[in-house]
């Protein structure tokens, strides 16, 4: 008897990557706003200051779909529904809520400690990470995702798109020289079953 894989019998890969939907000057449109960030980042619940500092550390702004940035809002759509359609077949609507610019400064040693984006308010299904910064202009900050009991540390190059599930446990290790900038994107859809 042969077996039939079927896409609910092919393993869910952790992470993918996407290289080159970006040029060099939209780059630097995005990073130049994520460099300006200057609301600090929250985390889920609501930690005092001094435990909020033990999880993350980094600066946000948020991008709305406007038409300054229909182009970003369509080039991201593009990709995760590649990657959907070729690695992951969830059941998506969309991006449910804003795009997060990030800064990670040395300055406050930017990180943010192992955790998940699914939950919250928005059914959330995947993440994408779109590296601004070139590897060059930083040390640390490092994006890590726990596949088994290592992490992986992810490449870093500037234009990469890193995207995977939600629930996937992830963090920003510590920048310890220069500073990182991302754009942080979340689609969701209806709750897993």
């Amino acid at each position: 008897m042969q077996h039939v894989l079927t896409p609910y019998s092919v393993p869910i890969e952790p992470f993918v990557w996407w290289e080159g939907a970006f040029d060099e000057k939209e780059l630097s449109w995005l990073q130049e706003r994520a460099g300006k960030a200057e609301q600090d980042a929250q985390v889920g619940g609501d930690p005092s200051k001094e435990d909020l500092a033990k999880v993350r550390r980094s600066q946000v702004s948020w991008l709305n779909k406007t038409p300054d940035t229909e182009w970003l809002f369509q080039k991201l759509d593009h990709i995760i529904s590649s990657l959907n359609a070729q690695y992951y077949r969830f059941d998506l609507t969309g991006f449910g809520e804003p795009l997060q610019l990030t800064n990670y400064a040395q300055e406050q040693e930017g990180m943010y400690g192992w955790h998940q984006d699914y939950g919250g308010k928005f059914s959330r299904k995947m993440s994408l990470v779109l590296q601004l910064t070139d590897p060059s202009e930083y040390e640390g900050g490092n994006l890590q995702i726990m596949t088994t009991d290592t992490p992986q540390t992810m490449r870093k190059q500037r234009g990469l798109v890193v995207a995977f599930p939600s629930y996937v446990l992830h963090q920003v290790t510590p920048v310890t020289s220069g500073s990182r900038q991302s754009l942080v994107a979340w689609v969701s859809g209806p709750p897993f079953r």
